[in-house]
């Protein structure tokens, strides 16, 4: 097997893998949050962190990756950032409707394209771009309700993007720059991104919830769901760091909304959630822009690959990271949720 293929095959299994992992703590937290009634977002994500720094940390011991010192400003700056960004899109939830909280997540795309067209001098032809805009209406059909505009949420979604892309620009960067695997990424990162969160949780999410994290009832279910969501969080944020790494910050958000998709129907299916032919239509549509996103990228690769070296541009980069065929060196987490975000209310999603 060539080292291509063996990439591919490595980029197919990152893909599914953190489709199954954020689908799965998808349904075990909304059953932690619309049954239970643990509603402690913020709080509950600094633990997914500590337990996914401790799972590395074992895993380190038993010598199964290598720690790789790198920049500790960087790293330290990296995961501060990070688990700012958590926070910002759980006010930005608390702030606004979830009509308007849908538009943030769905702002992140063209956000990134944005930052990365601007300062990275990436490339994004006009078929990724119709492909992505396909896919955009599509979600925004299948989950964009009410859009309450108020002055304190608008600025709070906003700084919410903007760390957000940031973030997960920089997971693609560092690992690229310094060398390092998603795994040696995440391992030096979830530190400061577990303290930043540990120290503004229980304040943020007394402030959405108006009840405390530590007075609450930690019923043997409760505690059940809460390590079960844990341990499936580690999948989460170990695939989130791989799938960045592998393709781009563009093509996770992609990836991001196809399992906003599959959460509705698992919703429908499993947990009885309300749907309408406004979501199927959505999500057709939405299902249509990630197959155009990806055959466009697919396309661009092949002839990319096709193409002497000596014609390409320096400095500039094409957007080729199709979902199911990624090409190693190309340009970086709801969701999420870099780690995306969770969201609160019942009737949300909550990711690691």
């Amino acid at each position: 097997m060539s080292e291509g293929q063996k990439f591919q095959l490595g980029t197919v299994g990152a893909l599914s893998l953190s489709v199954v992992s954020s689908v799965s703590i998808v349904i075990c937290n909304k059953a932690l949050i619309s049954t239970l009634g643990f509603t402690f977002a913020t709080t509950l994500t600094s633990w997914h962190l500590l337990v996914t720094f401790c799972s590395l940390h074992v895993a380190l011991w038993m010598k199964l990756f290598e720690h790789k010192p790198f920049d500790a400003r960087a790293v330290m700056g990296f995961g501060i950032l990070n688990g700012i960004s958590i926070g910002l899109l759980n006010l930005s939830l608390g702030f606004n409707s979830v009509g308007f909280y849908q538009m943030t997540k769905l702002a992140i795309i063209p956000c990134t394209v944005l930052l990365e067209t601007l300062f990275f001098r990436k490339l994004f032809s006009r078929n990724i771009q119709f492909s992505l805009l396909i896919l955009l209406l599509g979600v925004g059909i299948a989950t964009v309700t009410d859009l309450q505009l108020n002055m304190l949420g608008s600025v709070l979604s906003l700084l919410a993007v903007l760390t957000t892309c940031i973030a997960q620009i920089m997971t693609n960067t560092i690992q690229k720059k310094f060398k390092v695997s998603s795994t040696q990424l995440l391992y030096q990162s979830c530190p400061y991104q577990a303290l930043t969160l540990f120290i503004v949780g229980p304040f943020l999410d007394g402030l959405l919830t108006n009840q405390n994290v530590f007075a609450f009832k930690y019923t043997p279910q409760v505690l059940f769901f809460i390590v079960l969501s844990c341990l499936i969080s580690v999948s989460v944020n170990f695939s989130t760091f791989l799938v960045i790494g592998k393709t781009s910050p563009v093509t996770y958000q992609v990836l991001g909304h196809l399992k906003t998709c599959l959460v509705l129907a698992f919703g429908y299916v499993l947990l009885k959630d309300p749907f309408s032919w406004r979501n199927i239509l959505g999500i057709l549509i939405a299902v249509v822009g990630m197959v155009l996103y990806s055959y466009c990228c697919t396309l661009e690769t092949q002839q990319k690959s096709q193409e002497p070296s000596a014609k390409q541009p320096e400095g500039n980069e094409n957007e080729s990271d199709p979902l199911i065929n990624a090409e190693n060196g190309s340009g970086m987490t709801a969701d999420g949720g870099a780690i995306m975000a969770p969201a609160w209310k019942s009737n949300k999603d909550l990711h690691a």
